[in-house]
């Protein structure tokens, strides 16, 4: 599978604070991959540095080949990698159907036309009233963002963010807020979007269940490292991860006890 974005010695500093340690990731087209970590431990901070709104002290982000240290958030967007965020960021005195119209704006925020520059067939009102069938936020679609239940306000956060069609797409937290009841609903309709589209995503999430029952790979922070990368079940048992990440102590047996002497 090609790879689609790959980081090589990320490295990012704030004063004496060590918030990304030499981060070496290479991620392929299609996956669905987890970050993992206690609060503090650079996994947002990865995915700043990758969207630009963090610089890294060191280091590359390449995207397709191509070198996107040095690009801001603009220009990274323009080229196909969007984000959702912890708290959405939404026009709250618009309506759903105005958000998202202002998310498929972006497609031609780059001086071309509608026909020149979008993906999608027919007008920019029925591009986003395919997103909102998409995201089944049709009955919402005359509310106000401000006046939205909080896991809407997550959906419709994550669906302008994929009204652009991205090749990449990044989530902070999507559960966060979002009620137990909610959270697997929510989860399913963003996994059966992003899999139409064959988009790569990248997600933090504190969630074990989510994890578990959605991403194809872990990647799990501790202090600004990465201390394990793999399949959800090799990494959740990782004996660091364990320690430093999910609050288990690892089992030490009899042998390890004596090996330990």
């Amino acid at each position: 599978m090609a790879i689609v974005l790959e980081a090589r010695g990320l490295n990012k500093s704030f004063g004496a604070v060590t918030a990304a340690n030499d981060i070496n990731v290479a991620l392929e087209q299609d996956a669905i991959v987890g970050l993992i970590g206690s609060n503090g431990a650079g996994k947002t901070t990865f995915i700043n540095m990758v969207t630009g709104y963090l610089k890294p002290s060191s280091g590359t982000i390449t995207f397709g080949g191509r070198d996107i240290t040095p690009f801001n958030p603009r220009q990274i967007t323009r080229l196909g990698i969007c984000r959702s965020f912890q708290i959405p960021q939404l026009f709250n005195t618009l309506s759903v159907y105005d958000n998202l119209l202002v998310g498929i704006g972006i497609v031609v925020s780059g001086g071309k036309n509608w026909a020149e520059a979008s993906h999608y067939v027919g007008t920019p009102g029925a591009a986003v009233d395919g997103m909102l069938e998409r995201f089944r936020l049709t009955d919402y679609r005359d509310k106000l963002a401000g006046e939205l239940p909080e896991g809407i306000r997550k959906l419709l956060d994550i669906a302008m963010a994929m009204a652009v069609k991205p090749k990449i797409l990044l989530l902070d937290e999507p559960t966060s807020g979002v009620s137990a009841d909610e959270k697997l609903t929510l989860m399913d309709m963003v996994m059966e979007a992003v899999r139409a589209q064959k988009v790569t995503v990248i997600f933090v999430e504190h969630d074990m269940e989510i994890v578990t029952r959605y991403t194809q790979r872990v990647l799990a922070f501790y202090e600004g490292r990465v201390i394990a990368d793999g399949a959800p079940t090799v990494v959740l048992n990782d004996p660091e991860v364990r320690r430093y990440v999910t609050g288990e102590i690892p089992h030490v047996t009899a042998g390890d006890k004596h090996a330990a002497h």
